[in-house]
C-alpha cells in the first residue's frame, strides 16, 4: 500500500512538472473577446514596400552599395512621410559606410521600445520575405504610429548588414545599435525583432521545426507567426503574446527555448540580448516553412498580404501595451470613421 501512494505521488509530481515545463516553454494564454476586429494595416500599401525594395538594381547585398544606399534612402522617405523624427547611424566597416535608419516616436528621454527588421540580403536574392516584409512591416508600424504620440519614446530602427559574412559579427547594423544604447545607458523597455514576416501556407504537412515532436504541439501547417525568445524572458514573451491575441486573429505560437536550438537566435535580437537587453522574435520561421529562403524565389508575389497586415495591427496592439498606451480602439474608430477599413 505504502508503495502504491509513493508511486502515485510521484506520478502526480512528474505530471505537474510537465505541465510547469510545458508552459514555461509555451507560454499558452487565452484570448479575450474583442467584438469584430478592424483591419488597419493596409496590404495594398505592404506590397508596394515589398516590390519597391525588392526592385533595387543590383539587390541589397553588402557587395552593392548603392543598392543599400538606395533602400536606406526609400526607408527613410517613408519613415519621414510619417511624422517621425529620423534619424541615420553611419559606420564603417574597412573603407565602406553602411546606414542604420531610424524613426522615433514620443519623448526625447525616458525608457525606449524597439522594433527591428534588417534591409539587407543574401547576394543574388530578390529578399521579399528575407527581409523585405520586416521592413515593410515597420514601415506600415510608423504610419500605425503617426496617429497619435506615445508616452513612451518608440524607435523603429531598420538595420544593415543583418547577413553572413556580417552575420554574429560586431559590423552587423543591430550590434552597433544596442552597443550605442548600451554606452549611453539608455533603459529599453523590450526589443521586438520582425524576422521574415510574410510567408504563411494552410498546405497539411507544410510546417517544419528544429526538433521532432514539435508538430503535435504546434501543428504541420505554416499558417501562424512564431513568436521567440531565449528561456529567461517568460514574462516578456507572455505579455507580448497576450497583447498581440488581443490586436487581432492571427494565429501565434510562442516559445521560450535554449539558443542551442537552430533558429532561436538567428536575427537582429541577439545583439540586444548580448548587451543584456529584454528581446523576442516574430518570424514565419524562414526555411523551416519558406522554401525560396535565401534563394531566387523569393519574390513578392509569394507572400500573404492579407496576414501581413493583419500582423501589423498584432504588432501594434503589442508595442502599444508595452508603451503603457491605451489608445487602440480610438485610433481603429477614428479610422473607421474616415471609412479606412
Amino acid at each position: 500500500m505504502i508503495v502504491l501512494k509513493v508511486l502515485l505521488i510521484s506520478a502526480v509530481v512528474l505530471l505537474l512538472l510537465i505541465l510547469l515545463v510545458t508552459a514555461w516553454v509555451l507560454q499558452p494564454t487565452f484570448r479575450r473577446s474583442q467584438g469584430q476586429l478592424c483591419v488597419r494595416g493596409d496590404p495594398v500599401r505592404l506590397r508596394q514596400d515589398v516590390a519597391a525594395l525588392t526592385s533595387i538594381p543590383g539587390g541589397r547585398s553588402y557587395f552593392n552599395g548603392t543598392g543599400l544606399a538606395i533602400a536606406a534612402a526609400y526607408i527613410r522617405t517613408s519613415f519621414a512621410e510619417s511624422g517621425a523624427r529620423v534619424t541615420e547611424q553611419v559606420y564603417n566597416v574597412g573603407t565602406a559606410s553602411y546606414t542604420n535608419v531610424i524613426a522615433s516616436f514620443g519623448p526625447e528621454t525616458g525608457d525606449r521600445i524597439i522594433v527591428g527588421a534588417h534591409y539587407d540580403t543574401v547576394r543574388g536574392t530578390p529578399g521579399a520575405d528575407d527581409n523585405a516584409s520586416g521592413v515593410a512591416g515597420l514601415l506600415e508600424l510608423a504610419r500605425a504610429f503617426s496617429s497619435g504620440i506615445p508616452q513612451t519614446r518608440i524607435d523603429l530602427v531598420a538595420y544593415v548588414l543583418e547577413e553572413l559574412p556580417f552575420f554574429r559579427t560586431e559590423q552587423m547594423g543591430s550590434y552597433v545599435h544596442a552597443k550605442s544604447l548600451r554606452d549611453a545607458n539608455v533603459r529599453v523597455r523590450a526589443m521586438i525583432c520582425l524576422e521574415m514576416i510574410g510567408y504563411y501556407t494552410d498546405l497539411p504537412n507544410s510546417q517544419e521545426y528544429p526538433l521532432s515532436g514539435m508538430a503535435t504541439v504546434y501543428g504541420n501547417r505554416g499558417d501562424f507567426i512564431a513568436l521567440v525568445a531565449n528561456m529567461g524572458q517568460p514574462a516578456l514573451v507572455r505579455s507580448v503574446k497576450r497583447a498581440m491575441l488581443a490586436g487581432g486573429d492571427l494565429p501565434i505560437v510562442s516559445a521560450n527555448a535554449p539558443r542551442s536550438i537552430p533558429g532561436i537566435d538567428y536575427s537582429d535580437h541577439l545583439n540586444y540580448w548580448a548587451f543584456g537587453y529584454p528581446a523576442v522574435m516574430l518570424t514565419d520561421t524562414a526555411f523551416y516553412r519558406n522554401p525560396n529562403y535565401h534563394a531566387t524565389g523569393d519574390t513578392p508575389d509569394t507572400l500573404d498580404y492579407q496576414r501581413m497586415a493583419k500582423l501589423v495591427d498584432q504588432i501594434d496592439s503589442a508595442v502599444m501595451y508595452l508603451a503603457g498606451e491605451r489608445r487602440l480602439a480610438a485610433r481603429s474608430d477614428a479610422r473607421s470613421q474616415h471609412g479606412t477599413p
